[in-house]
């Protein structure tokens, strides 16, 4: 018994050895054989990161799961993903781990997560999942690896599939599909037991049918594989909340593809009709009381190959109907719907939808519509017409629907339409047939987007063949009035051609506030950290119109224009502004300049001619002349400027002030500094005590700015103080650093009571015009500045000057002698080249010379009262 043991734990201990073995010794083999039997048989190139082999829990089976798969096509689509998935899961026959290559691998199920096929069909037909390889002569001992399907369950999870067919203009998008199936595929017949939801959207010809519409079915499907048809036996399907049911069959041939289906819903009851409308706007229909019946049926017959599309026969019925949500007051009532979807050949060009009758009455009013779409995949005939008034205050009332929140206002409509789509592919609008008007009167709408609420008085269009005309339009949103007048003139290329919106306006208010067009930034709050999300301002892609407008007020944060006027001309998702005029600051304002939103990254353009603007106003008011010239904010007057301005916007239209480019030319025209308010100003007083920067004279001051990414630089200008001439130039940053050079022409009296004593000893008036250069170097930034001068330079120049003048009043008097001995007596280096000359030289000439220098070198350099220097 002992021994039994032993053999049967020695025999445990072996099998768990080779379980845990047998994944590490054949993971490589596997994922070899995996790869290669794939590409084998596939004209497109097929990878994956990472593989892993797994026995126990599937035993006698084996799982493979492969991570981040993908297939990608080779020509004519090369390089284009046609699947790729996060994660496949395998499991096949442990025993098809040991089999040659040339055996291939039969699949027993898969499980596919997260994948995304794309399927793609170009305009000259090629498909890009036509990838298997064709078949080609062998030599008897040859053979091609392949798969083999004894599937009996698999699984498709939170997956996107989409559909584009570029030739027929069709696109069809699942998104979050999940579709499951049980049964037995490797036997010729069988019943394959599946599930699926999705979110499906599907477009035909720029028109779209199903947007993000949910899809639910439960099908039974019989399979023949031997005849490749598919049968639906047991089958219940949900559009949005629809429910139909459904039966028939596909069958695969070698040409085409034979379509029976016939479907039709369950019952009669009205839901049925608010069940098609998305549950995001219809809600829950849980407690809804209707009356009246609602009816889809259809059938879907015949063959799928290069010309012909299976026959159909969609209906849809609905008479004297109602409805009413519980927690509402009023109900809609006289509903009648008789509707249709039609192709008799085959044909796609042949299909056409008919609205036979479409009416509704809220309160006491009906409102009617009906329409004839013919040839709608080719040159769509459309012949529509609408009538009917509407109190928008009672939709909120009927239906729960949140753009009904806040609705008011009653809308007349009568008008007819009748045009072909070529007629406006060629803009061909004399050939359409198109008239009536439309009315709305106390209209009234709320909404988180609006900062108030919108309100039109009055509004009017009348509809021709080739405009639509805006006779009236008188609104109001908070400060803001405005009216409008004008035209349209291609709302049905703009409505059926995604072209353009072509028109003219003309726009008139009295006070018009930017502030009421913007709301508060979304906030969101990320643990404990609030963050702003701000979306970006983009002018519509869709816009091409030209408006006039003319404004008495236009309010803008704190800055108030007055007589605002000027054409805006919009194309291209560019907003050109021309002859703009308003009063502003004073004086008046006239600027032309482009917006553009078209890129990543909004840009400007703009050119301002600024007439008697008044300074302080101005420079307060915005933020760019701040940053341009922060020392303005000094000067009390008013100015003129010619300023051209281009650069990059943030999201929320103002300038990036660091990619501002652009240059500026300013004229003062009076002007009054208040140095208390700027720190530079006080610093230059401190530093040279002889000038007073409120008695600087800056009239009639012409300068000039150019700046680029931020930095401002100073074209040379000067300015006047009493006597005293100043040059500046340099440079500073938006950020208020600052690097100026200014030169200060200070007349000698200014050098202190020493250098004005011995001047006065000179008794030369002439001496009182002497101007003496200080370099003055301006740092740091316009709140803390440094000020660096070299007046003792400048002191040593002008000493030299007051002895250069007294050598000449000298030499003047033919005292040759006398020259060369203040020349000794300055340069300390200069020798006697004529002794003789030296001795004729009479004393009391000599003593006076003495003299002089002694009192000119120490008033100069003697212990007096030293000037200030701050220079290194």
């Amino acid at each position: 018994m002992k021994k039994a043991l032993k053999i049967i734990s020695i025999l445990f201990i072996v099998l768990i050895a080779i379980g845990i073995l047998i994944p590490i010794v054949f993971e490589d083999k596997i994922i070899a054989l995996v790869k290669k039997t794939i590409n084998n048989n596939l004209n497109a190139t097929v990878d994956f990161e990472d593989a892993d082999l797994t026995l126990w829990s599937s035993y006698p089976n084996a799982e493979v799961s492969l991570q981040n798969v993908s297939l990608i096509n080779h020509a004519p689509f090369k390089g284009d993903t046609l699947f790729s998935a996060k994660k496949i899961d395998l499991e096949l026959p442990f025993k098809d781990i040991f089999k040659d290559e040339s055996e291939g691998i039969n699949i027993l199920s898969f499980i596919l997560n997260q994948a995304v096929i794309g399927v793609k069909i170009d305009k000259d037909g090629n498909a890009n999942y036509d990838i298997a390889k064709k078949d080609t002569t062998q030599n008897a001992d040859e053979s091609v690896a392949s798969f083999k399907l004894g599937l009996q369950a698999y699984e498709i999870q939170n997956s996107t599939i989409s559909y584009t067919d570029a030739s027929s203009d069709i696109s069809l998008i699942l998104s979050g599909f999940n579709h499951s199936g049980t049964g037995n595929l490797s036997l010729e017949e069988s019943e394959l037991q599946t599930k699926t939801t999705s979110t499906v959207s599907f477009k035909m010809d720029s028109v779209s049918y199903l947007n993000n519409n949910k899809i639910q079915l439960d099908a039974l499907l019989g399979i023949d594989l031997k005849n490749n048809k598919y049968s639906f036996l047991e089958n219940k399907a949900l559009i949005n909340q629809l429910p139909l049911v459904f039966d028939g069959f596909i069958k695969l041939n070698e040409t085409n593809q034979e379509v029976a289906i016939t479907f039709k819903t369950p019952s009669s009851d009205f839901k049925n009709f608010l069940a098609l409308i998305p549950s995001a706007y219809s809600k829950s229909l849980e407690g809804v009381s209707t009356t009246g019946n609602f009816d889809v049926k259809g059938t879907v017959d015949g063959v799928i190959d290069d010309t012909h599309i299976p026959k159909f026969d969609i209906s849809i019925n609905s008479k004297d109907a109602s409805f009413k949500y519980p927690d509402l007051p009023k109900s809609l009532k006289n509903i009648h719907i008789n509707m249709k979807m039609v192709n008799e050949t085959g044909i796609t060009k042949d299909t056409y939808v008919i609205i036979d009758k479409l009416s509704f009455k809220v309160d006491n009013e009906v409102f009617h519509a009906k329409a004839k779409l013919l040839e709608i995949t080719e040159n769509m005939k459309v012949d529509a017409s609408l009538k009917g008034v509407v109190n928008l205050a009672s939709l909120s009332q009927i239906y729960p629907a949140e753009a009904f929140k806040g609705l008011k206002g009653i809308l007349d409509i009568d008008a007819i339409t009748h045009f072909d789509m070529l007629a406006i592919e060629k803009k061909q609008y004399e050939k359409t047939k198109t008239s009536g008007a439309f009315k709305l009167a106390n209209f009234e709408y709320e909404s988180d987007e609006l900062s108030s609420p919108l309100k039109i008085h009055n509004a009017g269009i009348i509809l021709k063949p080739k405009t639509v005309r805006l006779t009236n339009f008188d609104a109001q949103l908070g400060e803001t009035d405005f009216k409008a007048t004008g035209a349209i003139d291609n709302l049905l290329g703009f409505v059926f051609k995604d072209e353009n919106l072509e028109g003219k306006f003309n726009i008139v208010s009295n006070t018009f506030s930017v502030n009421d067009f913007m709301v508060s930034e979304e906030e969101t709050n990320t643990g404990t950290k609030t963050t702003e999300i701000e979306e970006q301002i983009k002018i519509p892609s869709f816009l091409d119109c030209t408006i006039k407008a003319k404004a008495g007020t236009v309010l803008y944060d704190d800055i108030i224009l007055k007589n605002v006027s000027g054409i805006l001309f919009i194309k291209d998702q560019k907003a050109e502004l021309k002859h703009m005029k308003s009063n502003l600051f004073g004086g008046t304002l006239g600027f032309n300049g482009l917006v553009s939103t078209k890129d990543s990254i909004s840009t400007f353009e703009i050119d301002l001619n600024v007439n008697k603007f008044n300074i302080a106003k101005s420079f307060q008011g915005l933020d760019l002349f701040q940053a341009i010239a922060p020392i303005a904010e000094a000067i009390q007057g008013s100015f003129n400027s010619k300023i051209h301005l281009s650069g990059s916007l943030n999201n929320n239209f103002t300038p990036n002030l660091n990619t501002v480019t652009g240059n500026v030319l300013a004229e003062l025209l009076s002007s009054k500094i208040a140095t208390s308010k700027v720190p530079l100003l006080q610093s230059l007083e401190q530093n040279l005590n002889f000038l007073d920067t409120e008695k600087l004279s800056l009239k009639n001051l012409k300068t000039a700015l150019t700046f680029k990414n931020g930095k401002v630089a100073l074209k040379p200008f000067s300015i006047n103080y009493k006597d005293i001439k100043i040059d500046v130039a340099g440079t500073h940053n938006f950020d208020t650093s600052i690097a100026y050079d200014a030169v200060i022409y200070v007349p000698a009296k200014y050098l202190g009571e020493e250098v004005s004593k011995l001047i006065a000893e000179l008794k030369d008036k002439k001496l009182n015009e002497i101007k003496v250069p200080v370099k003055t170097i301006i740092s740091g930034n316009f709140l803390k500045p440094t000020i660096k001068t070299d007046l003792k330079a400048a002191v040593t120049d002008l000493t030299k000057q007051l002895i250069e003048i007294q050598k000449k009043k000298l030499i003047a008097q033919g005292k040759d002698e006398v020259k060369n001995a203040l020349n000794a007596l300055i340069d300390k280096n200069i020798k006697t080249k004529d002794a003789t000359a030296k001795d004729s030289v009479k004393k009391d000439t000599k003593d006076a010379v003495k003299d002089l220098a002694n009192d000119v070198l120490g008033g100069l350099f003697g212990k007096k009262k030293k000037v200030k220097d701050t220079l290194n």
